[in-house]
């Protein structure tokens, strides 16, 4: 054998070795994209579903949304009638009944006067103030108080 002849023989293992591996490494892409092809349509039967029952949702939660729209400008207008009547309410009698709250106070005061007087006894004298332990007489005396009267002697 020449050394060509064994060149030549060289080569052809070489090339034989490499074809085996390109065969393995083709092999295994082949098994790879099964796997892949596989793992794609079970994706594709689970996602397709998936989407319809979200979509189902997205549509059901639209509808609940416009009727809370609804529901909410409802809202809106009763408040604004309720906020009128309110106002219609006070202006018609807020003012008779702040004068007759005013009138009867004024004959309450009145009245309880008269029986103080009646009594000789202020009706003022029974509120008392309480500082740091002690009673002092209440700061509203009126004339002809009993506190303002008590060492004068007739």
């Amino acid at each position: 054998m020449t050394g060509g002849e064994v060149a030549g023989i060289l080569v052809a293992v070489f090339w034989a070795i490499l074809v085996s591996f390109l065969a393995v490494a083709l092999v295994r892409l082949a098994q790879t994209l099964k796997a892949t092809t596989k793992l794609v349509a079970d994706v594709t039967e689970q996602a397709v579903p998936l989407l319809a029952d979200a979509s189902t949702t997205v549509r059901s939660a639209q509808t609940q949304l416009d009727r809370v729209d609804a529901i909410a400008t409802d809202v809106q207008e009763v408040t604004s009638n309720a906020s009128a009547l309110s106002t219609t309410v006070a202006s018609t009698f807020g003012g008779p009944l702040v004068k007759v709250a005013a009138f009867g106070y004024g004959v309450r005061r009145a009245l309880g006067r008269k029986d103080a007087e009646v009594n000789d006894m202020p009706a003022q004298n029974s509120r008392r103030t309480v500082i740091v332990g002690r009673t002092v007489p209440s700061s509203r005396r009126g004339k002809g108080s009993h506190w303002g009267n008590r060492n004068k002697k007739d």
